[in-house]
């Protein structure tokens, strides 16, 4: 039997997923809640933004279902050994991506190595040529003459699952949206004919239709080729790739944990009681402000690694050791990052601290504690949510830059900024080897690229400036 293994990021992440079903089934409720994400909804990049993001987070939760399987019975009494080796869901449904490695470098999709080598042949003659690989295309008897057909039946297959799963759920939408309308079947797919303005949800299904796609692709050629490569010690790039995402969700939504708390409470109280309290509070995140914040993030990482290896008894794998070191990432860039929010927030609290209503609550004898909670913090929540928003993205990028200057998260963990750190050595290669660089680059500029227009659409939606003008 499996031992689930819980991290403290992944309890960390699933709470995190717990709070946003509250609020989604509570703002579902509140009409002013609703009418916003409407119109978010509403607006086509931030629909299909919105689906490439819950693709994202998907993986980052399959891969935060952390196990460890049992070792066989070895005659200790029945009693039950597991294997030092965590893994999670995403692991087990990549299958034998994660355990096919080959001897180094190979390009994406290729069935012989990157690098001459000696081959001894069987008839004794050795030769300096390309080898083949142990896993990638060892299906084909001639690579040269059958790589061809090999690849255009497994992309028509994938064609062909796609194009089913992708007609099944535009049946199941149009039906949805004719009862939704009360109109015919026949006007909802007039609407859709192509030449017209897309709806939205014909944007969300052409989305869904392109991820498929491409997961189809990626099911199919990754059970006979490494799809983007493998890097110097044979590992499998894009099983790196995929396993990065988790890292990069984690910085960008853990932060935001330990950030909210500080920017809120210190923005608020700044800006309502003032005075001698607004005095320390800015001269505490100006002076936090001064400081180089990669030097402190620096100093915190070497202080920890510290601790690691002075108690190796409190950490029995090495995923626990990287995880540790990805939550105290997180809180140090917490730490670093609330400053920004706290001054919007101070100076939205000085607004409101001398609205009429908030005067008309202090002259009816209101507590302070009750005028924070019931009239200033809910009208501050929409700089709150769109702050949070448009600083995932840049979260995302400090983690890679972070990482590539060497004091970022566990270089055992799989991250982008460490796969772009390895990635600068092989790029001065000849010939280069570009493929690691490039699968990074190509995973994180789609999550930022997304996260950065659903940002715009939720700050045009829920600043009343915006609405004003």
């Amino acid at each position: 039997m499996i031992r689930p293994v819980v991290l403290w990021t992944d309890a960390l992440l699933y709470l995190l997923v717990v709070v946003v079903l509250v609020i989604f089934f509570y703002a579902r409720r509140q009409p002013h809640l609703r009418a916003p994400w409407r119109q978010i909804f509403s607006r086509r990049l931030a629909s299909a933004s919105a689906v490439i993001l819950l693709a994202y987070v998907l993986i980052g939760l399959l891969d935060s279902l952390h196990y460890r399987l049992p070792l066989q019975d070895n005659g200790n009494g029945g009693e039950v050994h597991y294997a030092v080796e965590v893994l999670s869901v995403l692991d087990y449904l990549l299958g034998p991506v994660r355990t096919r490695t080959e001897k180094t470098y190979s390009a994406p999709m290729a069935t012989h190595l990157f690098t001459k080598e000696i081959v001894q042949h069987a008839d004794g003659v050795q030769t300096r040529e390309y080898p083949r690989l142990e896993y990638g295309g060892r299906q084909l008897r001639d690579p040269e003459r059958d790589f061809r057909p090999d690849v255009l039946r497994r992309a028509a297959t994938a064609l062909l699952e796609t194009a089913l799963v992708s007609s099944l759920l535009l049946a199941w939408m149009v039906r949805r949206q004719a009862r939704r309308s009360r109109r015919p079947l026949r006007v909802i797919l007039r609407e859709s004919l192509p030449g017209r303005r897309a709806p939205p949800w014909m944007v969300i299904w052409i989305t869904v239709s392109v991820l498929l796609l491409l997961f189809f692709l990626a099911v199919n050629f990754a059970a006979a080729y490494h799809v983007f490569g493998t890097d110097k010690v044979g590992q499998d790039v894009f099983y790196q790739s995929l396993k990065s995402i988790r890292t990069g969700l984690v910085i960008g939504t853990l932060t935001t944990l330990v950030m909210l708390p500080f920017a809120i409470l210190m923005g608020i109280m700044a800006g309502y009681a003032r005075g001698w309290i607004d005095d320390v509070i800015q001269y505490l995140y100006t002076t936090l402000n001064s400081i180089p914040h990669v030097l402190l993030i620096a100093a915190a990482i070497l202080m920890l690694q510290v601790y690691i290896a002075n108690h190796p008894e409190q950490f029995q794998t090495t995923v626990e050791r990287a995880d540790i070191r990805l939550l105290f990432l997180c809180i140090i860039l917490g730490i670093t990052s609330w400053t920004g929010l706290c001054r919007l927030l101070r100076g939205e609290a000085l607004k409101l601290r001398e609205s009429e209503y908030i005067q008309a609550a202090v002259s009816y004898g209101a507590s302070h504690v009750r005028i924070i909670a019931q009239h200033i913090l809910p009208n501050v929540m929409h700089v709150v949510l769109i702050t949070v928003v448009l600083d995932f993205s840049g979260l995302v990028l400090a983690e890679a830059v972070l990482s590539y200057v060497g004091v970022g998260v566990d270089p055992t963990m799989n991250s982008w900024g460490n796969m772009i750190n390895s990635a600068r050595l092989e790029m001065a290669r000849e010939p280069v080897v570009w493929w690691s660089l490039l699968s990074a680059f190509t995973l994180m500029f789609a999550l930022v690229l997304a996260a950065n227009l659903f940002s715009d659409a939720v700050r045009d939606a829920f600043d009343p400036r915006l609405h004003e003008r």
